[in-house]
């Protein structure tokens, strides 16, 4: 390999670090499981294919967007940070903010992200017409989120929001006119494991830095304590309308799909959460981010089995 391929294939690991790629690849599970829960089985291959460019492109920009929104203020971040901080994070399995370190320009970083944006939104569009209303919705919402890190400790419901519209979007490409029922389920569902499985663990292990950079989180506002009690109510009404919400699904294998829900919510909620609880050590949350953010794997792969089951 050439030097200047080595240099260009080194560049493009920036960019993907800047959209944070390897969670970027788990989360695609979230929108994949959505999908097939509400159709009840596989959509044409042409909606799968249009469907997995888009979701991945969808979340590249927003998790850059994320970024580039943030860069002067994740620069103080790490300047607070030692010279070589440990990270146990899966957000920064590699470089962590790319931009903010000065490893790429901002206008490459502004080009990246409008670059993911545009191809998201053709294949939103091409999707359903909702689809593209949902992530523009999404990219403002991302900023608006950003924009509130010092202001309102409430951001963690526009956090929320923002987790669910892949989802929501999933719903619209498979079915035009979903179930009411299904889609307030799905939301309250993904809603429950975003704030219990990602945003507050993440505040704790943040909460020292963020109360020197002055934001309001659940946990510096009202405490950890308070935090975690959060927590544990908002991961154990998720993992069991995690199993609810088959039963307003078309989905045929419903008892597969419990016992595969009974499992994922265990091994990826519940075990990692009493574990993080037996350790009195709110640094260990990130164990609890890392372990939860597997979850919506496990239900992929669960409505997968079903699905085949049903052709067996």
């Amino acid at each position: 390999m050439s030097p200047q391929t080595l240099a260009k294939s080194e560049q493009l690991k920036l960019f993907l670090a800047l959209s944070r790629t390897p969670h970027l690849l788990i989360d695609l599970a979230t929108p994949m499981a959505v999908a097939l829960l509400c159709l009840g089985k596989f959509p044409p291959l042409a909606t799968i294919l249009i469907g997995m460019i888009t979701v991945f492109a969808g979340y590249a920009c927003i998790y850059a967007l994320n970024d580039v929104t943030d860069h002067r203020l994740d620069r103080k971040r790490l300047g607070q940070l030692p010279e070589e901080p440990v990270c146990f994070d899966l957000d920064c399995t590699s470089v962590r903010h790319p931009l903010a370190q000065g490893l790429i320009s901002l206008v490459g970083g502004v080009a990246w992200t409008v670059f993911w944006g545009i191809v998201a939104l053709v294949g939103a569009a091409l999707l359903h017409p909702v689809c593209a209303v949902i992530f523009v919705i999404g990219a403002i919402l991302e900023v608006v989120y950003c924009k509130l890190y010092q202001l309102t400790e409430w951001k963690i419901l526009i956090a929320a929001v923002v987790k669910n519209l892949g989802g929501l979007a999933a719903i619209f490409a498979v079915n035009s006119q979903p179930s009411p029922t299904f889609v307030v389920l799905i939301f309250i569902w993904i809603a429950l494991w975003e704030a219990g499985g990602q945003n507050i663990p993440n505040d704790l292990v943040d909460v020292r830095e963020d109360r020197s950079l002055g934001a309001r989180t659940i946990p510096v506002v009202y405490g950890p304590g308070i935090a975690v009690v959060t927590m544990i109510v908002a991961l154990i009404a998720g993992s069991v309308l995690g199993l609810g919400v088959v039963f307003v699904s078309p989905l045929e294998q419903k008892g597969v799909y419990v016992l595969g829900g009974v499992l994922s919510g265990v091994l990826f909620l519940l075990l990692p959460l009493k574990r993080f609880l037996s350790q009195n050590d709110t640094s260990k949350a990130i164990n609890l981010f890392n372990q939860a953010s597997l979850y919506p794997v496990g239900i992929l792969s669960t409505t997968i089995l079903c699905i085949l089951l049903q052709y067996v």
